[in-house]
């Protein structure tokens, strides 16, 4: 709840006067919720004058109201308001049933109480867009991934030919590289995905030739690479990286393969090093270390250890992805048996329990809401499914409405709604609350009904990436800045803290002169 819109919304009750038929005109806040209870009528005198009440002339002494006084309290220094709706909001307070309240605890119930009304307003928004954009991209094949680097502020793209494209914060292409490895004189070499490890200033790159190489962002070389990972039983398809925002030298690379395996290593010193350099090794900080994947499994680095299943069983593991909240691995796939695999770490944070979700027809994609605690799942048979990851009998919700196979959700996070996209072209948003299809975009995606779709919502930002084999659309949001709630017309000039109102005030420029006229 920001301080403007509930600064706004105290002071539409402030200039309202008494309550009357008209006392409600001006209150927009939700017009399907909440504006004719008591607490969403009072002013900022109203509380006031009610702080004053709850005032003891003892420094330090908290005064308590049963609900009897309260409720005659209220009505005479008020002075609006009958007994009766006063009694409810006393007993909306009081949720322990103390009988008893005091100003702590009723302001904590209007702060809730506006926090919830936020959300439920976010909730219902919808996103306008901007006319559908394609970038000019370089790629000649497949793009295999978006990805953006919050410590450079770039957009980096790759496509299946090993073409790393850079793009400014405004979406301007500035540079392309040729990924390359030892075996790119190989004819058939593909990029298979690409992450970004942001805690060590690295890029992570799956190749088909079963290896995984790490490049370095901060090296003199462009992308020279620092370290390759070889020796893979399967080819990696997809790629998951994950720290620790409190402890960066915690972190998790997860990756599926096209054997049904999925693999995950945990570095414990990610700062210092990934991986320990041998003694042997060539002292050149620019070289690049080879490192087995038996070397890992025998436990020669000391500074990460390896997590694996097999419980996908030689179905393609299409998405993979670590979750901290729930400290599980969670993979996908697009069997109906052990269509999604939850892979959860023990104790000793070194073995993996696992539950599935066997989902009729398999899914091609999903994502997990980490505040409602759902995973949503883009289903083959043209279901968007949510699921509490702790219940794998039946989805806690389905949401109908696309005619053809769902290929990715994904979670409008603050908002608490989610992106569909279909196999026919039908973007979909949806209301997570009350499980339905409030919009439906449609726009000119190419014709082309052959096509390797890449999905990814940029949330920061507002920008919708939605790739057809090697062409990059772009949806972007509209500046929502003229819905914005603005406290002044002009600007402030200064902020206070009113220790007895408990609440800010602002000072605006009231002077129409340019100060740098002078």
């Amino acid at each position: 709840m920001s301080c403007q819109k509930a600064v706004l919304e105290l002071n539409i009750g402030s200039q309202l006067g008494p309550k009357s038929p008209e006392r409600t005109e001006g209150v927009t806040a939700f017009e399907d919720y909440g504006t004719g209870l008591l607490e969403n009528q009072l002013s900022v005198g109203d509380f006031v004058k009610i702080q004053k009440a709850f005032e003891s002339p003892q420094p330090r002494k908290i005064i308590c109201m049963s609900r009897e006084d309260f409720t005659q309290k209220m009505t005479e220094i008020v002075g609006w308001g009958t007994k009766e709706e006063y009694g409810e909001l006393f007993d909306k307070v009081d949720v322990a049933q103390d009988g008893f309240i005091n100003w702590d605890k009723l302001t904590s119930f209007i702060l809730l109480e506006l926090y919830e009304q936020d959300e439920r307003a976010k909730a219902t928004v919808v996103p306008q867009w901007k006319d559908l954009e394609f970038l000019p991209v370089k790629h000649k094949d497949t793009i295999q991934k978006v990805i953006f680097l919050k410590n450079s502020s770039h957009y980096l793209t790759i496509s299946k030919e090993g073409l790393l494209a850079i793009w400014g914060e405004h979406l301007k292409l500035q540079e392309t590289f040729p990924i390359t490895s030892d075996a790119t004189k190989l004819k058939h070499l593909w990029v298979t995905s690409l992450v970004s490890l942001e805690n060590v200033n690295k890029i992570a790159v799956a190749f088909t030739s079963k290896e995984v190489c790490f490049y370095d962002l901060l090296s003199k070389e462009e992308f020279a690479c620092q370290y390759k990972l070889q020796g893979l039983k399967g080819t990696p398809i997809c790629m998951d990286y994950w720290y620790d925002p409190l402890d960066a030298n915690e972190s998790i690379l997860s990756f599926g393969d096209i054997t049904g395996k999925v693999q995950a290593i945990a570095f414990t010193a990610a700062l210092i090093s990934l991986f320990e350099r041998p003694a042997s090794a060539c002292e050149d900080g620019e070289a690049t270390m080879t490192i087995n994947w038996a070397e890992l499994l025998s436990g020669c680095h000391k500074c990460c250890h390896i997590l694996e299943h097999k419980l996908h069983q030689g179905d393609w593991v299409r998405q993979v992805t670590y979750n901290a909240s729930l400290d599980a691995i969670i993979s996908s796939t697009t069997s109906n048996t052990n269509s999604v695999v939850m892979a959860w770490r023990e104790k000793s944070k070194k073995r993996l329990n696992m539950t599935s979700f066997n989902i009729a027809q398999g899914i091609h994609a999903f994502d997990y809401h980490s505040r409602l605690n759902l995973i949503a799942t883009a289903g083959i048979n043209n279901k968007v499914c949510l699921w509490n990851p702790y219940v794998v009998s039946k989805p806690v919700g389905v949401l109908w409405g696309h005619s053809a196979s769902v290929i990715a959700v994904q979670f409008f996070v603050e908002r608490k709604q989610l992106f569909s996209f279909s196999k026919d072209k039908v973007l979909r948003l949806w209301d997570i609350q009350h499980q339905l299809s409030i919009q439906r975009i449609a726009c000119s995606f190419p014709k082309s009904q052959d096509f390797r779709c890449l999905f990814h919502f940029d949330e920061a930002h507002g920008r919708l990436f939605i790739s057809f084999n090697n062409q990059l659309a772009l949806l972007a949001m509209k500046s929502e800045a003229s819905k914005r709630v603005k406290s002044h017309e002009k600007a402030v000039t200064c902020v206070l803290y009113n220790s007895i109102l408990k609440q800010p005030s602002q000072c605006e420029d009231d002077t129409n002169e340019d100060p740098y006229d002078n």
